[in-house]
């Protein structure tokens, strides 16, 4: 038998040994309000908040959701009191537990009032939102940030209640590209609206970090059999998790620091640990692993050579670009980064890193090569992973390609530079002036695709490691 996640059956479920939430959930009061109730947002922020109100803080969630991709989560989530289940993988098993953080969840499909209401409420004190960086778009009518703006439109109107936003989206900067998106909406609406925001709003920065697949039907299935829970829509995560926040709140806020959230005037300098570290070793092994055929992360760094590369590259080429974190050594993040891609419970794929690579590389690559140049550092283990993902580029055949987006242009110069390897450099989205015209890099980058060429994508690597 299965017991059914919900209010009624907490007892029942923490009699099997689950954790569940033990604090009174109605006491609770909703003084956040979040839009983009996801994976990762429940992985993440939820369970930050539902361990606090564990200690008693009474704060909690409510959600709201825009889309009509949201209802589904609206009504699972309704359909069990709000509860859900989290589960925790690593290599060695899974732990399991009941987040009762999120006590509402409203659904706003087109209803940019309701949504409004919501956001003049004067105990409201956080509205934060994941979005993903296309939310942020002001290239086209964006009918999310009209409704942010209608709605900070109510908050004023209603006595100009101090308001904080909090992007936890994983992008550079994200209070800052936020507070530009939204701005600049409001400024466009009235210049009394405009003031309220600049004088009554802040958007901290904050860097997120946590790898959340998406949820399967063999994880429900797992939960179900195995744990004999039944919930609609449970959230993976690995065991580890980070956020590191500026402390610039308008009306108050949990205190995070004691479930190990770090508040700091160093968000940035994380941010790049982040990038040039983990992101950037994602990018660096993804689509050398793809061209050899391997499917999961922890299959891909249990190849001895590609770890190694990974070592020389972050030991060699990114440490040496990083400020150090007073008490946080980079090489400790680095491996710590390393041991989080072995972990084989959480099964992250290949072809997940292989997307948007356009937009990663500018963030996650070309900068370290950038500095490295300026130090007459080493550069060929970044030389090798982009010309590995020219390569992908034009030898994966287009139905089995990792979308991008602003890739098209990427895949034909790919497709030249298998003959001349220098034509990809001409993808200007990519490779920056210095880039382009360093000699050093330019001779790394065509040595890499020939041996790429002549030896496979792995062979290439221990050519290189030799």
């Amino acid at each position: 038998m299965t017991i059914r996640v919900a209010q009624s059956n907490l007892d029942a479920i923490g009699a099997q040994g689950i954790a569940v939430p033990r604090y009174d959930r109605s006491a609770l009061a909703p003084r956040i309000l979040h839009l983009g109730v996801g994976g990762f947002h429940r992985s993440h922020m939820a369970l930050y908040t539902d361990e606090l109100a564990a200690g008693g803080s009474g704060w909690a969630i409510r959600g709201v959701g825009l889309l009509e991709a949201d209802r589904h989560m609206a009504e699972s989530l309704s359909s069990q009191d709000h509860l859900y289940t989290l589960i925790e993988r690593d290599s060695d098993g899974a732990e399991v537990r009941v987040i009762g953080s999120i006590v509402d969840y409203v659904l706003a499909i087109g209803d940019a009032e309701k949504f409004a209401r919501l956001l003049a409420d004067p105990e409201l004190a956080i509205f934060s939102l994941t979005i993903t960086e296309g939310g942020y778009s002001l290239a086209r009518e964006n009918p999310t940030l009209d409704a942010i703006a209608t709605g900070l439109e109510a908050r004023r109107l209603a006595g100009e209640a101090p308001l904080t936003i909090l992007s936890c989206d994983n992008l550079p900067g994200n209070g800052k590209v936020a507070g530009a998106a939204i701005t600049t909406v409001c400024q466009s609406r009235s210049a009394e609206l405009m003031r309220y925001v600049e004088e009554y709003c802040t958007f901290p920065n904050s860097m997120v970090d946590r790898i959340t697949p998406q949820t399967a039907a063999t994880d429900r299935a797992w939960l179900s059999q195995v744990v004999g829970l039944d919930d609609a829509w449970p959230v993976v995560a690995e065991p580890f998790r980070q956020w590191v926040i500026e402390d610039r709140f308008a009306a108050g806020r949990p205190q995070y620091e004691e479930v190990g959230a770090l508040f700091t005037d160093r968000v940035r300098d994380w941010e790049l640990y982040k990038l040039r570290m983990l992101n950037a070793s994602h990018s660096c092994m993804a689509y050398l692993a793809a061209l050899a055929g391997v499917t999961y992360v922890d299959e891909a760094i249990a190849v001895a050579a590609l770890r190694r590369y990974l070592e020389r590259f972050l030991g060699e080429e990114a440490i040496p670009t990083l400020d150090e974190i007073p008490g946080h050594p980079a090489a400790d993040y680095a491996s710590t980064v390393l041991s989080r891609f072995a972990n084989s419970g959480v099964r992250d794929q290949i072809a997940r890193l292989c997307i948007d690579g356009t937009a990663k590389f500018p963030s996650f690559l070309i900068p370290t090569i950038e500095r490295e140049l300026e130090l007459g550092g080493p550069i060929e283990c970044a030389a090798l992973a982009l010309a590995g993902w020219a390569r992908y580029l034009a030898v994966t055949p287009a139905a089995e390609r990792a979308p991008d987006p602003h890739g098209e242009r990427a895949v034909a110069l790919a497709v030249g530079s298998l003959d001349a390897p220098l034509t990809f450099l001409e993808l200007d989205e990519v490779f920056s002036p210095p880039l382009r015209e360093s000699e050093r890099f330019r001779q790394a980058f065509s040595e890499a695709s020939r041996s790429l060429a002549a030896d496979g994508s792995f062979g290439a690597v221990e050519r290189l490691l030799a």
